[in-house]
Formats: structure tokens, C-alpha cells, sequence
């Protein structure tokens, strides 16, 4: 029996893939190209400031990755505070046209935790203007809430520090945030191997965002491949139902009829 595709779906639109991946950080742009079609992800993030789209003297990323089949998710990466992060948005939005992106305001350039007060008041200054905004954030339920009360269109927290590989830190906010809201809840930064992006799907995200896992990993198409199938499983898994946790043991054949 073929499994119905179960669909992401962000501001009314509707993706196949759960997986979201980065274009930075690859060797080469026929690498970066490479990779992403493996995975089967139909969106992918675009840091405005570091990848060129604009200027046709260079390598264009348009040339390697369709946006006609792709959906271009411009983000913010590299702006610490709220004027770079809008100026950066409207610039993508000369460019290209482009409403739904990622905001993401940095607070200091070691960790790379997110910039919480700024990232919010620059989540009500976009929606105001007429931007879909998926926002990455710490994972506080707190602050994910006051994000989707701004206007927000989906949540995105942390699992560690970007780049870390470290994986999911905090289960248990992530789980808050999930019964929390009904917006996207979609895992950025930190994961390190498909079996993270199982776990962040089990724990009922939407889906995970991968880029340095996946760009350094010692077989980048490999990994590629993994994260597709892990978010696959994951999602399935959620969906199917786990069992009752219990700290006693259970017989896995039947107490009846027994000779």
C-alpha cells in the first residue's frame, strides 16, 4: 500500500518535504546543487548577505538551484540587531519578489544564540509589512508564544548552537511548544546526524532545518540521503503512535491461554 504524502504546510502553502536544507558551507555550488536534489527538500535557505543573487558576473545560485522547483527561503543570517535583519529582508524582496522568509537576529557572535528582543520586535515590524515570517528563536515557550502572537508564521528553535552538531538539548521545551501552538514548529541549528532530525520529528515538530550536518558531513550526499529518509521515519513514527512508557516489563505474548 503507497503511504499518502503527509504535506508541510507554511502560510497556506503546501511542501512535500519535511526537511529544509542550507546552501552554505559547501565546497562548490554543483556540490551544494547536488546534495539538495538527494535530499528531496523543496525548500531551501538562502543567506541574502553571503550568497549571491544578484550579481551576474558571478556564479548565481539561480543557475544551480531552479527557484521554480525550489522555494527560496531568504534569511538574515550574519545581522545582529533589527535594522540589518529588515534591511536585509526588503533588499531580498527588491531582488526577488520574495514574502515568506527566516529571520534570524544573532546576539553575539560566539554562540549564536538568537537575539531575542530584537528578533521580536523585528518579527512585528515584517508581518506589519506584509512578510511571512518562520523565525528562529531559543527554545523558550515563552518567547515562541509571544513570537506567534506578533504574527509569525512559523516557529523555529534552536535544538543547540548553530554549527554545534550537538542535537536536540531540551526535549522537554520543544514538547511544550509543540502542544502550545498550532503554527509549523520546525528544529533549526545544532542537529549533527539523521538520527536527530528522527527525534525532533518524534517529539511532533513539522520539520527540521539541516545545513552544516549535512555541507561537512565526510560524505555530503550520504548525509543527504540519510536526513531524507530519518525525517520520513520520524514523521511516520509520530503519527503511528508510541507505546506508554513503563518501568516495568510487559510480556510481548499473550498472559491467556497459556499450556
Amino acid at each position: 500500500m503507497k503511504l499518502k504524502i503527509d504535506k508541510l504546510i507554511v502560510a497556506k502553502k503546501k511542501f512535500n518535504s519535511r526537511l529544509i536544507v542550507g546552501t552554505g558551507k559547501y565546497k562548490n555550488m554543483n556540490e551544494c546543487a547536488k546534495a539538495i536534489k538527494i535530499s528531496g527538500a523543496d525548500i531551501v535557505t538562502v543567506a541574502v548577505r553571503r550568497v549571491n543573487i544578484s550579481n551576474k558576473k558571478k556564479p548565481l545560485l539561480m543557475d544551480y538551484i531552479d527557484p521554480k522547483k525550489i522555494t527560496y527561503l531568504p534569511n538574515t543570517a550574519g545581522c545582529f540587531n533589527s535594522e540589518d535583519a529588515l534591511r536585509t529582508l526588503r533588499l531580498a524582496r527588491e531582488i526577488g519578489g520574495w514574502k515568506l522568509v527566516k529571520l534570524e537576529v544573532l546576539g553575539e557572535k560566539k554562540n549564536l544564540f538568537p537575539d531575542m528582543i530584537e528578533t521580536l520586535k523585528s518579527t512585528e515590524v515584517l508581518t506589519k509589512e506584509g512578510f511571512k515570517v518562520m523565525v528562529y528563536c531559543n527554545d523558550d515557550p515563552l518567547m515562541a508564544k509571544r513570537l506567534e502572537n506578533v504574527g509569525a508564521c512559523a516557529i523555529m528553535p534552536l535544538a543547540a548552537p548553530i554549527g554545534s552538531g550537538l542535537g536536540i538539548q531540551n526535549k522537554i521545551n520543544i514538547k511544550i511548544m509543540r502542544n502550545q501552538t498550532k503554527l509549523p514548529l520546525i528544529i533549526d541549528a545544532g542537529l549533527g546526524q539523521a538520527s536527530d532530525a528522527t527525534i525532533a520529528m518524534e517529539l511532533g515538530c513539522d520539520g527540521v532545518l539541516v545545513n552544516t550536518a549535512i555541507a561537512k558531513a565526510k560524505k555530503p550526499f550520504e548525509m543527504a540521503k540519510a536526513f531524507k529518509n530519518a525525517v520520513l521515519a520520524g514523521r511516520q513514527s509520530f503519527l503511528a503512535g508510541r507505546i506508554d512508557k513503563t518501568i516495568y516489563g510487559r510480556a510481548s505474548s499473550p498472559s491467556k491461554g497459556i499450556i
